[in-house]
């Protein structure tokens, strides 16, 4: 993170805990949530989201109040964080308890939203959430040839927050990019960031 020439941003990067991972025959390896096949009608692991959500929220929450405070994520990584700025504009976790911090930048890299198939209809429930979620920025970037998280779910991930109101949601393909990152995409995001949160050198 120290190359990506930011240095007014403070990193936070956590560990996610270890935990049995279906995709992996049941493997036990550091993962934010259980995860099966990526696919439309995959099954989502509701409490292992709420609870890495609820745990990276919680080591935010400790920031001072006037500092602007954003999640992002690889992969895995990206989901939570996708899953998070849900939470932000419902207001909620799945649990039903409050969301306790106030997003001002997320950041996708080669992952998926999770509960993207009813995140319109909750959104449109509530005028706090559109208002939040219309507020929110938003990056995703997905390769083209990624081939553990299939680049079709990253689109969808990025049309359906579109769909539900995250009008600062923006996608980024890389055309031919496998499942890593690489130096025009951490510069690009590097750029987003500046712009969206304001800071020096984006003018």
């Amino acid at each position: 993170m120290d190359s990506l020439h930011l240095p007014n941003i403070k990193w936070i990067c956590p560990t996610a805990p270890s935990r049995p991972v279906t995709s992996l025959g049941g493997f036990t390896c550091t993962a934010w949530f259980d995860v099966g096949e990526i696919s439309e009608d995959g099954h989502d692991d509701l409490e292992g989201l709420d609870a890495s959500a609820s745990h990276i929220a919680n080591l935010l929450s400790s920031e001072p109040a006037d500092v602007k405070v954003g999640i992002g994520g690889f992969s895995m990584g990206a989901a939570i964080s996708l899953y998070s700025a849900t939470c932000y504009a419902l207001g909620r976790y799945g649990t039903g308890h409050a969301y306790p911090i106030n997003l001002q930048a997320v950041v996708g890299l080669s992952g998926w939203l999770p509960g993207w198939k009813s995140l319109r209809s909750k959104i449109e429930c509530s005028f706090e959430a559109a208002r939040r979620a219309a507020s929110l920025p938003i990056i995703l970037t997905h390769g083209t040839s990624d081939d553990v998280v299939p680049y079709r779910f990253g689109e969808k991930s990025a049309q359906s927050l579109g769909m539900a109101g995250f009008r600062l949601a923006m996608f980024k393909p890389y055309e031919g990019l496998g499942h890593y990152t690489v130096p025009r995409e951490m510069d690009e995001v590097v750029h987003w960031l500046t712009t969206m949160l304001g800071l020096e050198g984006s003018r």
